[in-house]
């Protein structure tokens, strides 16, 4: 489990094939922030831009973390095939703070960024969520974008899909990889976990 609290950027530096075609994932290379490897076991649970990765070698002296993610994750996440910039968080513990929301780590689907520009001192962020988890997302709900904790400001029903509204403070845009987002952008999204059962229990009779 994880809360949406970003704890560090880090930089894909390498991405390898695990195999000779489209049907093998891919062994990805992290470079983290200095002392961030400092408390990471081989197996611990990492989540990078919001998909829950398992370490699987690291060296936190250099440092540097690998992790091995499947050809079925990388179609269903965005983010994740090539070099750049993530957003890091490492798996709840029993006695953290819950600074943002209960977050599971598995991606529910892909939006596409369709509005981003300041606003005041802040950021207006818009972003088309497909039709079907359009009825996970609610005014003042919580959402998951690449692994971030956001709070949703507006939402809006469309043949297209469901477009919701997010306001950004400039410490967000500051210690997460959401300034880099720009109209057309993919992002990986989680919805409320509670949103989750909730909905599960009030179909479980029709």
């Amino acid at each position: 489990m994880f809360t949406g609290i970003i704890s560090g950027l880090g930089r894909i530096t390498d991405v390898q094939p695990l195999g000779p075609d489209g049907s093998h994932g891919k062994r990805l290379r992290i470079a983290p922030p200095a002392g961030y490897l400092d408390d990471v076991q081989l197996g611990d649970s990492i989540a990078l831009n919001g998909a829950c990765m398992t370490v699987t070698g690291f060296d936190a002296a250099a440092p540097w973390f690998d992790i091995d993610i499947s050809a079925e994750s990388l179609r269903l996440t965005a983010g994740l095939d090539r070099p750049g910039r993530v957003n890091l968080e490492k798996a709840l513990r029993a006695h953290d703070r819950l600074g943002g929301h209960l977050v599971s780590g598995h991606v529910d689907g892909l939006g596409e960024v369709t509005h981003f520009a300041p606003v005041g001192e802040s950021w207006e962020l818009r972003i088309r969520a497909p039709k079907e988890l359009g009825r996970f997302l609610a005014y003042k709900g919580s959402i998951t974008v690449n692994g971030v904790s956001l709070t949703v400001n507006r939402v809006q029903d469309s043949d297209a899909g469901c477009e919701f509204s997010i306001n950004l403070i400039p410490h967000t845009i500051q210690e997460t990889t959401l300034g880099d987002l720009q109209p057309g952008s993919r992002v990986n999204l989680e919805i409320d976990l509670i949103a989750r059962y909730v909905e599960r229990m009030l179909g479980a009779g029709k």
